[in-house]
């Protein structure tokens, strides 16, 4: 897949997204490259690997390029030795609007990004209209500290108490325990 990619974020309140997901999948991700906004990811997510090239976002930092292919399993694992330490850890669940139009992609960070669950939407045009589901809450499209790239150098728990309590999901630790029974 390759083209514009127009998507806004935000944080989410409370764990209303899990009843209403359809399906769930564990991502780890790290990064090869990053730097003046083009990031080059590798990632798993449940048995599937992909290489991702994203480039800046563009004016208004709703949308910006995005090429993705899916690779093997194998060279996923192999790419991720060459990444720095660390990476992303988290479930990603699939959040259908009720009106069937979009959905959302609702991510539970776990690790050092432990307590943050933010939601995107992927649109069609930046100004196109979507319905906001109840666990919608803050936008912080364009905010560089909720770019994943960024956490894995500046982590949530360094500043998560900065943030309103409200979006402060404490007892997202590992995702190891529960993780088998979602």
């Amino acid at each position: 897949m390759s083209g514009q990619e127009i998507e806004r974020k935000f944080l989410v309140r409370g764990e209303r997204y899990r009843e209403l997901a359809v399906s769930s999948s564990r991502i780890r991700q790290n990064y090869i490259m990053s730097s003046k906004g083009v990031s080059v990811r590798v990632r798993i997510r449940d048995d599937k690997g992909f290489l991702t090239i994203k480039g800046p976002a563009g004016e208004g930092k709703l949308s910006r390029y995005e090429f993705e292919t899916e690779i093997t399993l194998d060279e996923a694992r192999h790419l991720l030795e060459l990444c720095r330490p660390g990476g992303i850890d988290k479930r990603r669940y699939l959040v259908p609007s009720p009106d069937g139009k979009h959905t959302f992609e609702v991510d539970e960070f776990y690790g050092f990004n432990a307590g943050l669950v933010m939601a995107e939407v992927e649109l069609g045009s930046e100004d196109e209209p979507f319905e906001k589901l109840d666990f919608i809450g803050l936008e912080v499209t364009g905010d560089p500290h909720f770019y994943n790239s960024h956490m894995l150098r500046n982590p949530y728990l360094m500043w998560r108490n900065k943030m309103p309590a409200e979006y402060r999901h404490l007892k997202l630790e590992t995702g190891e325990d529960d993780a088998a029974t979602r």
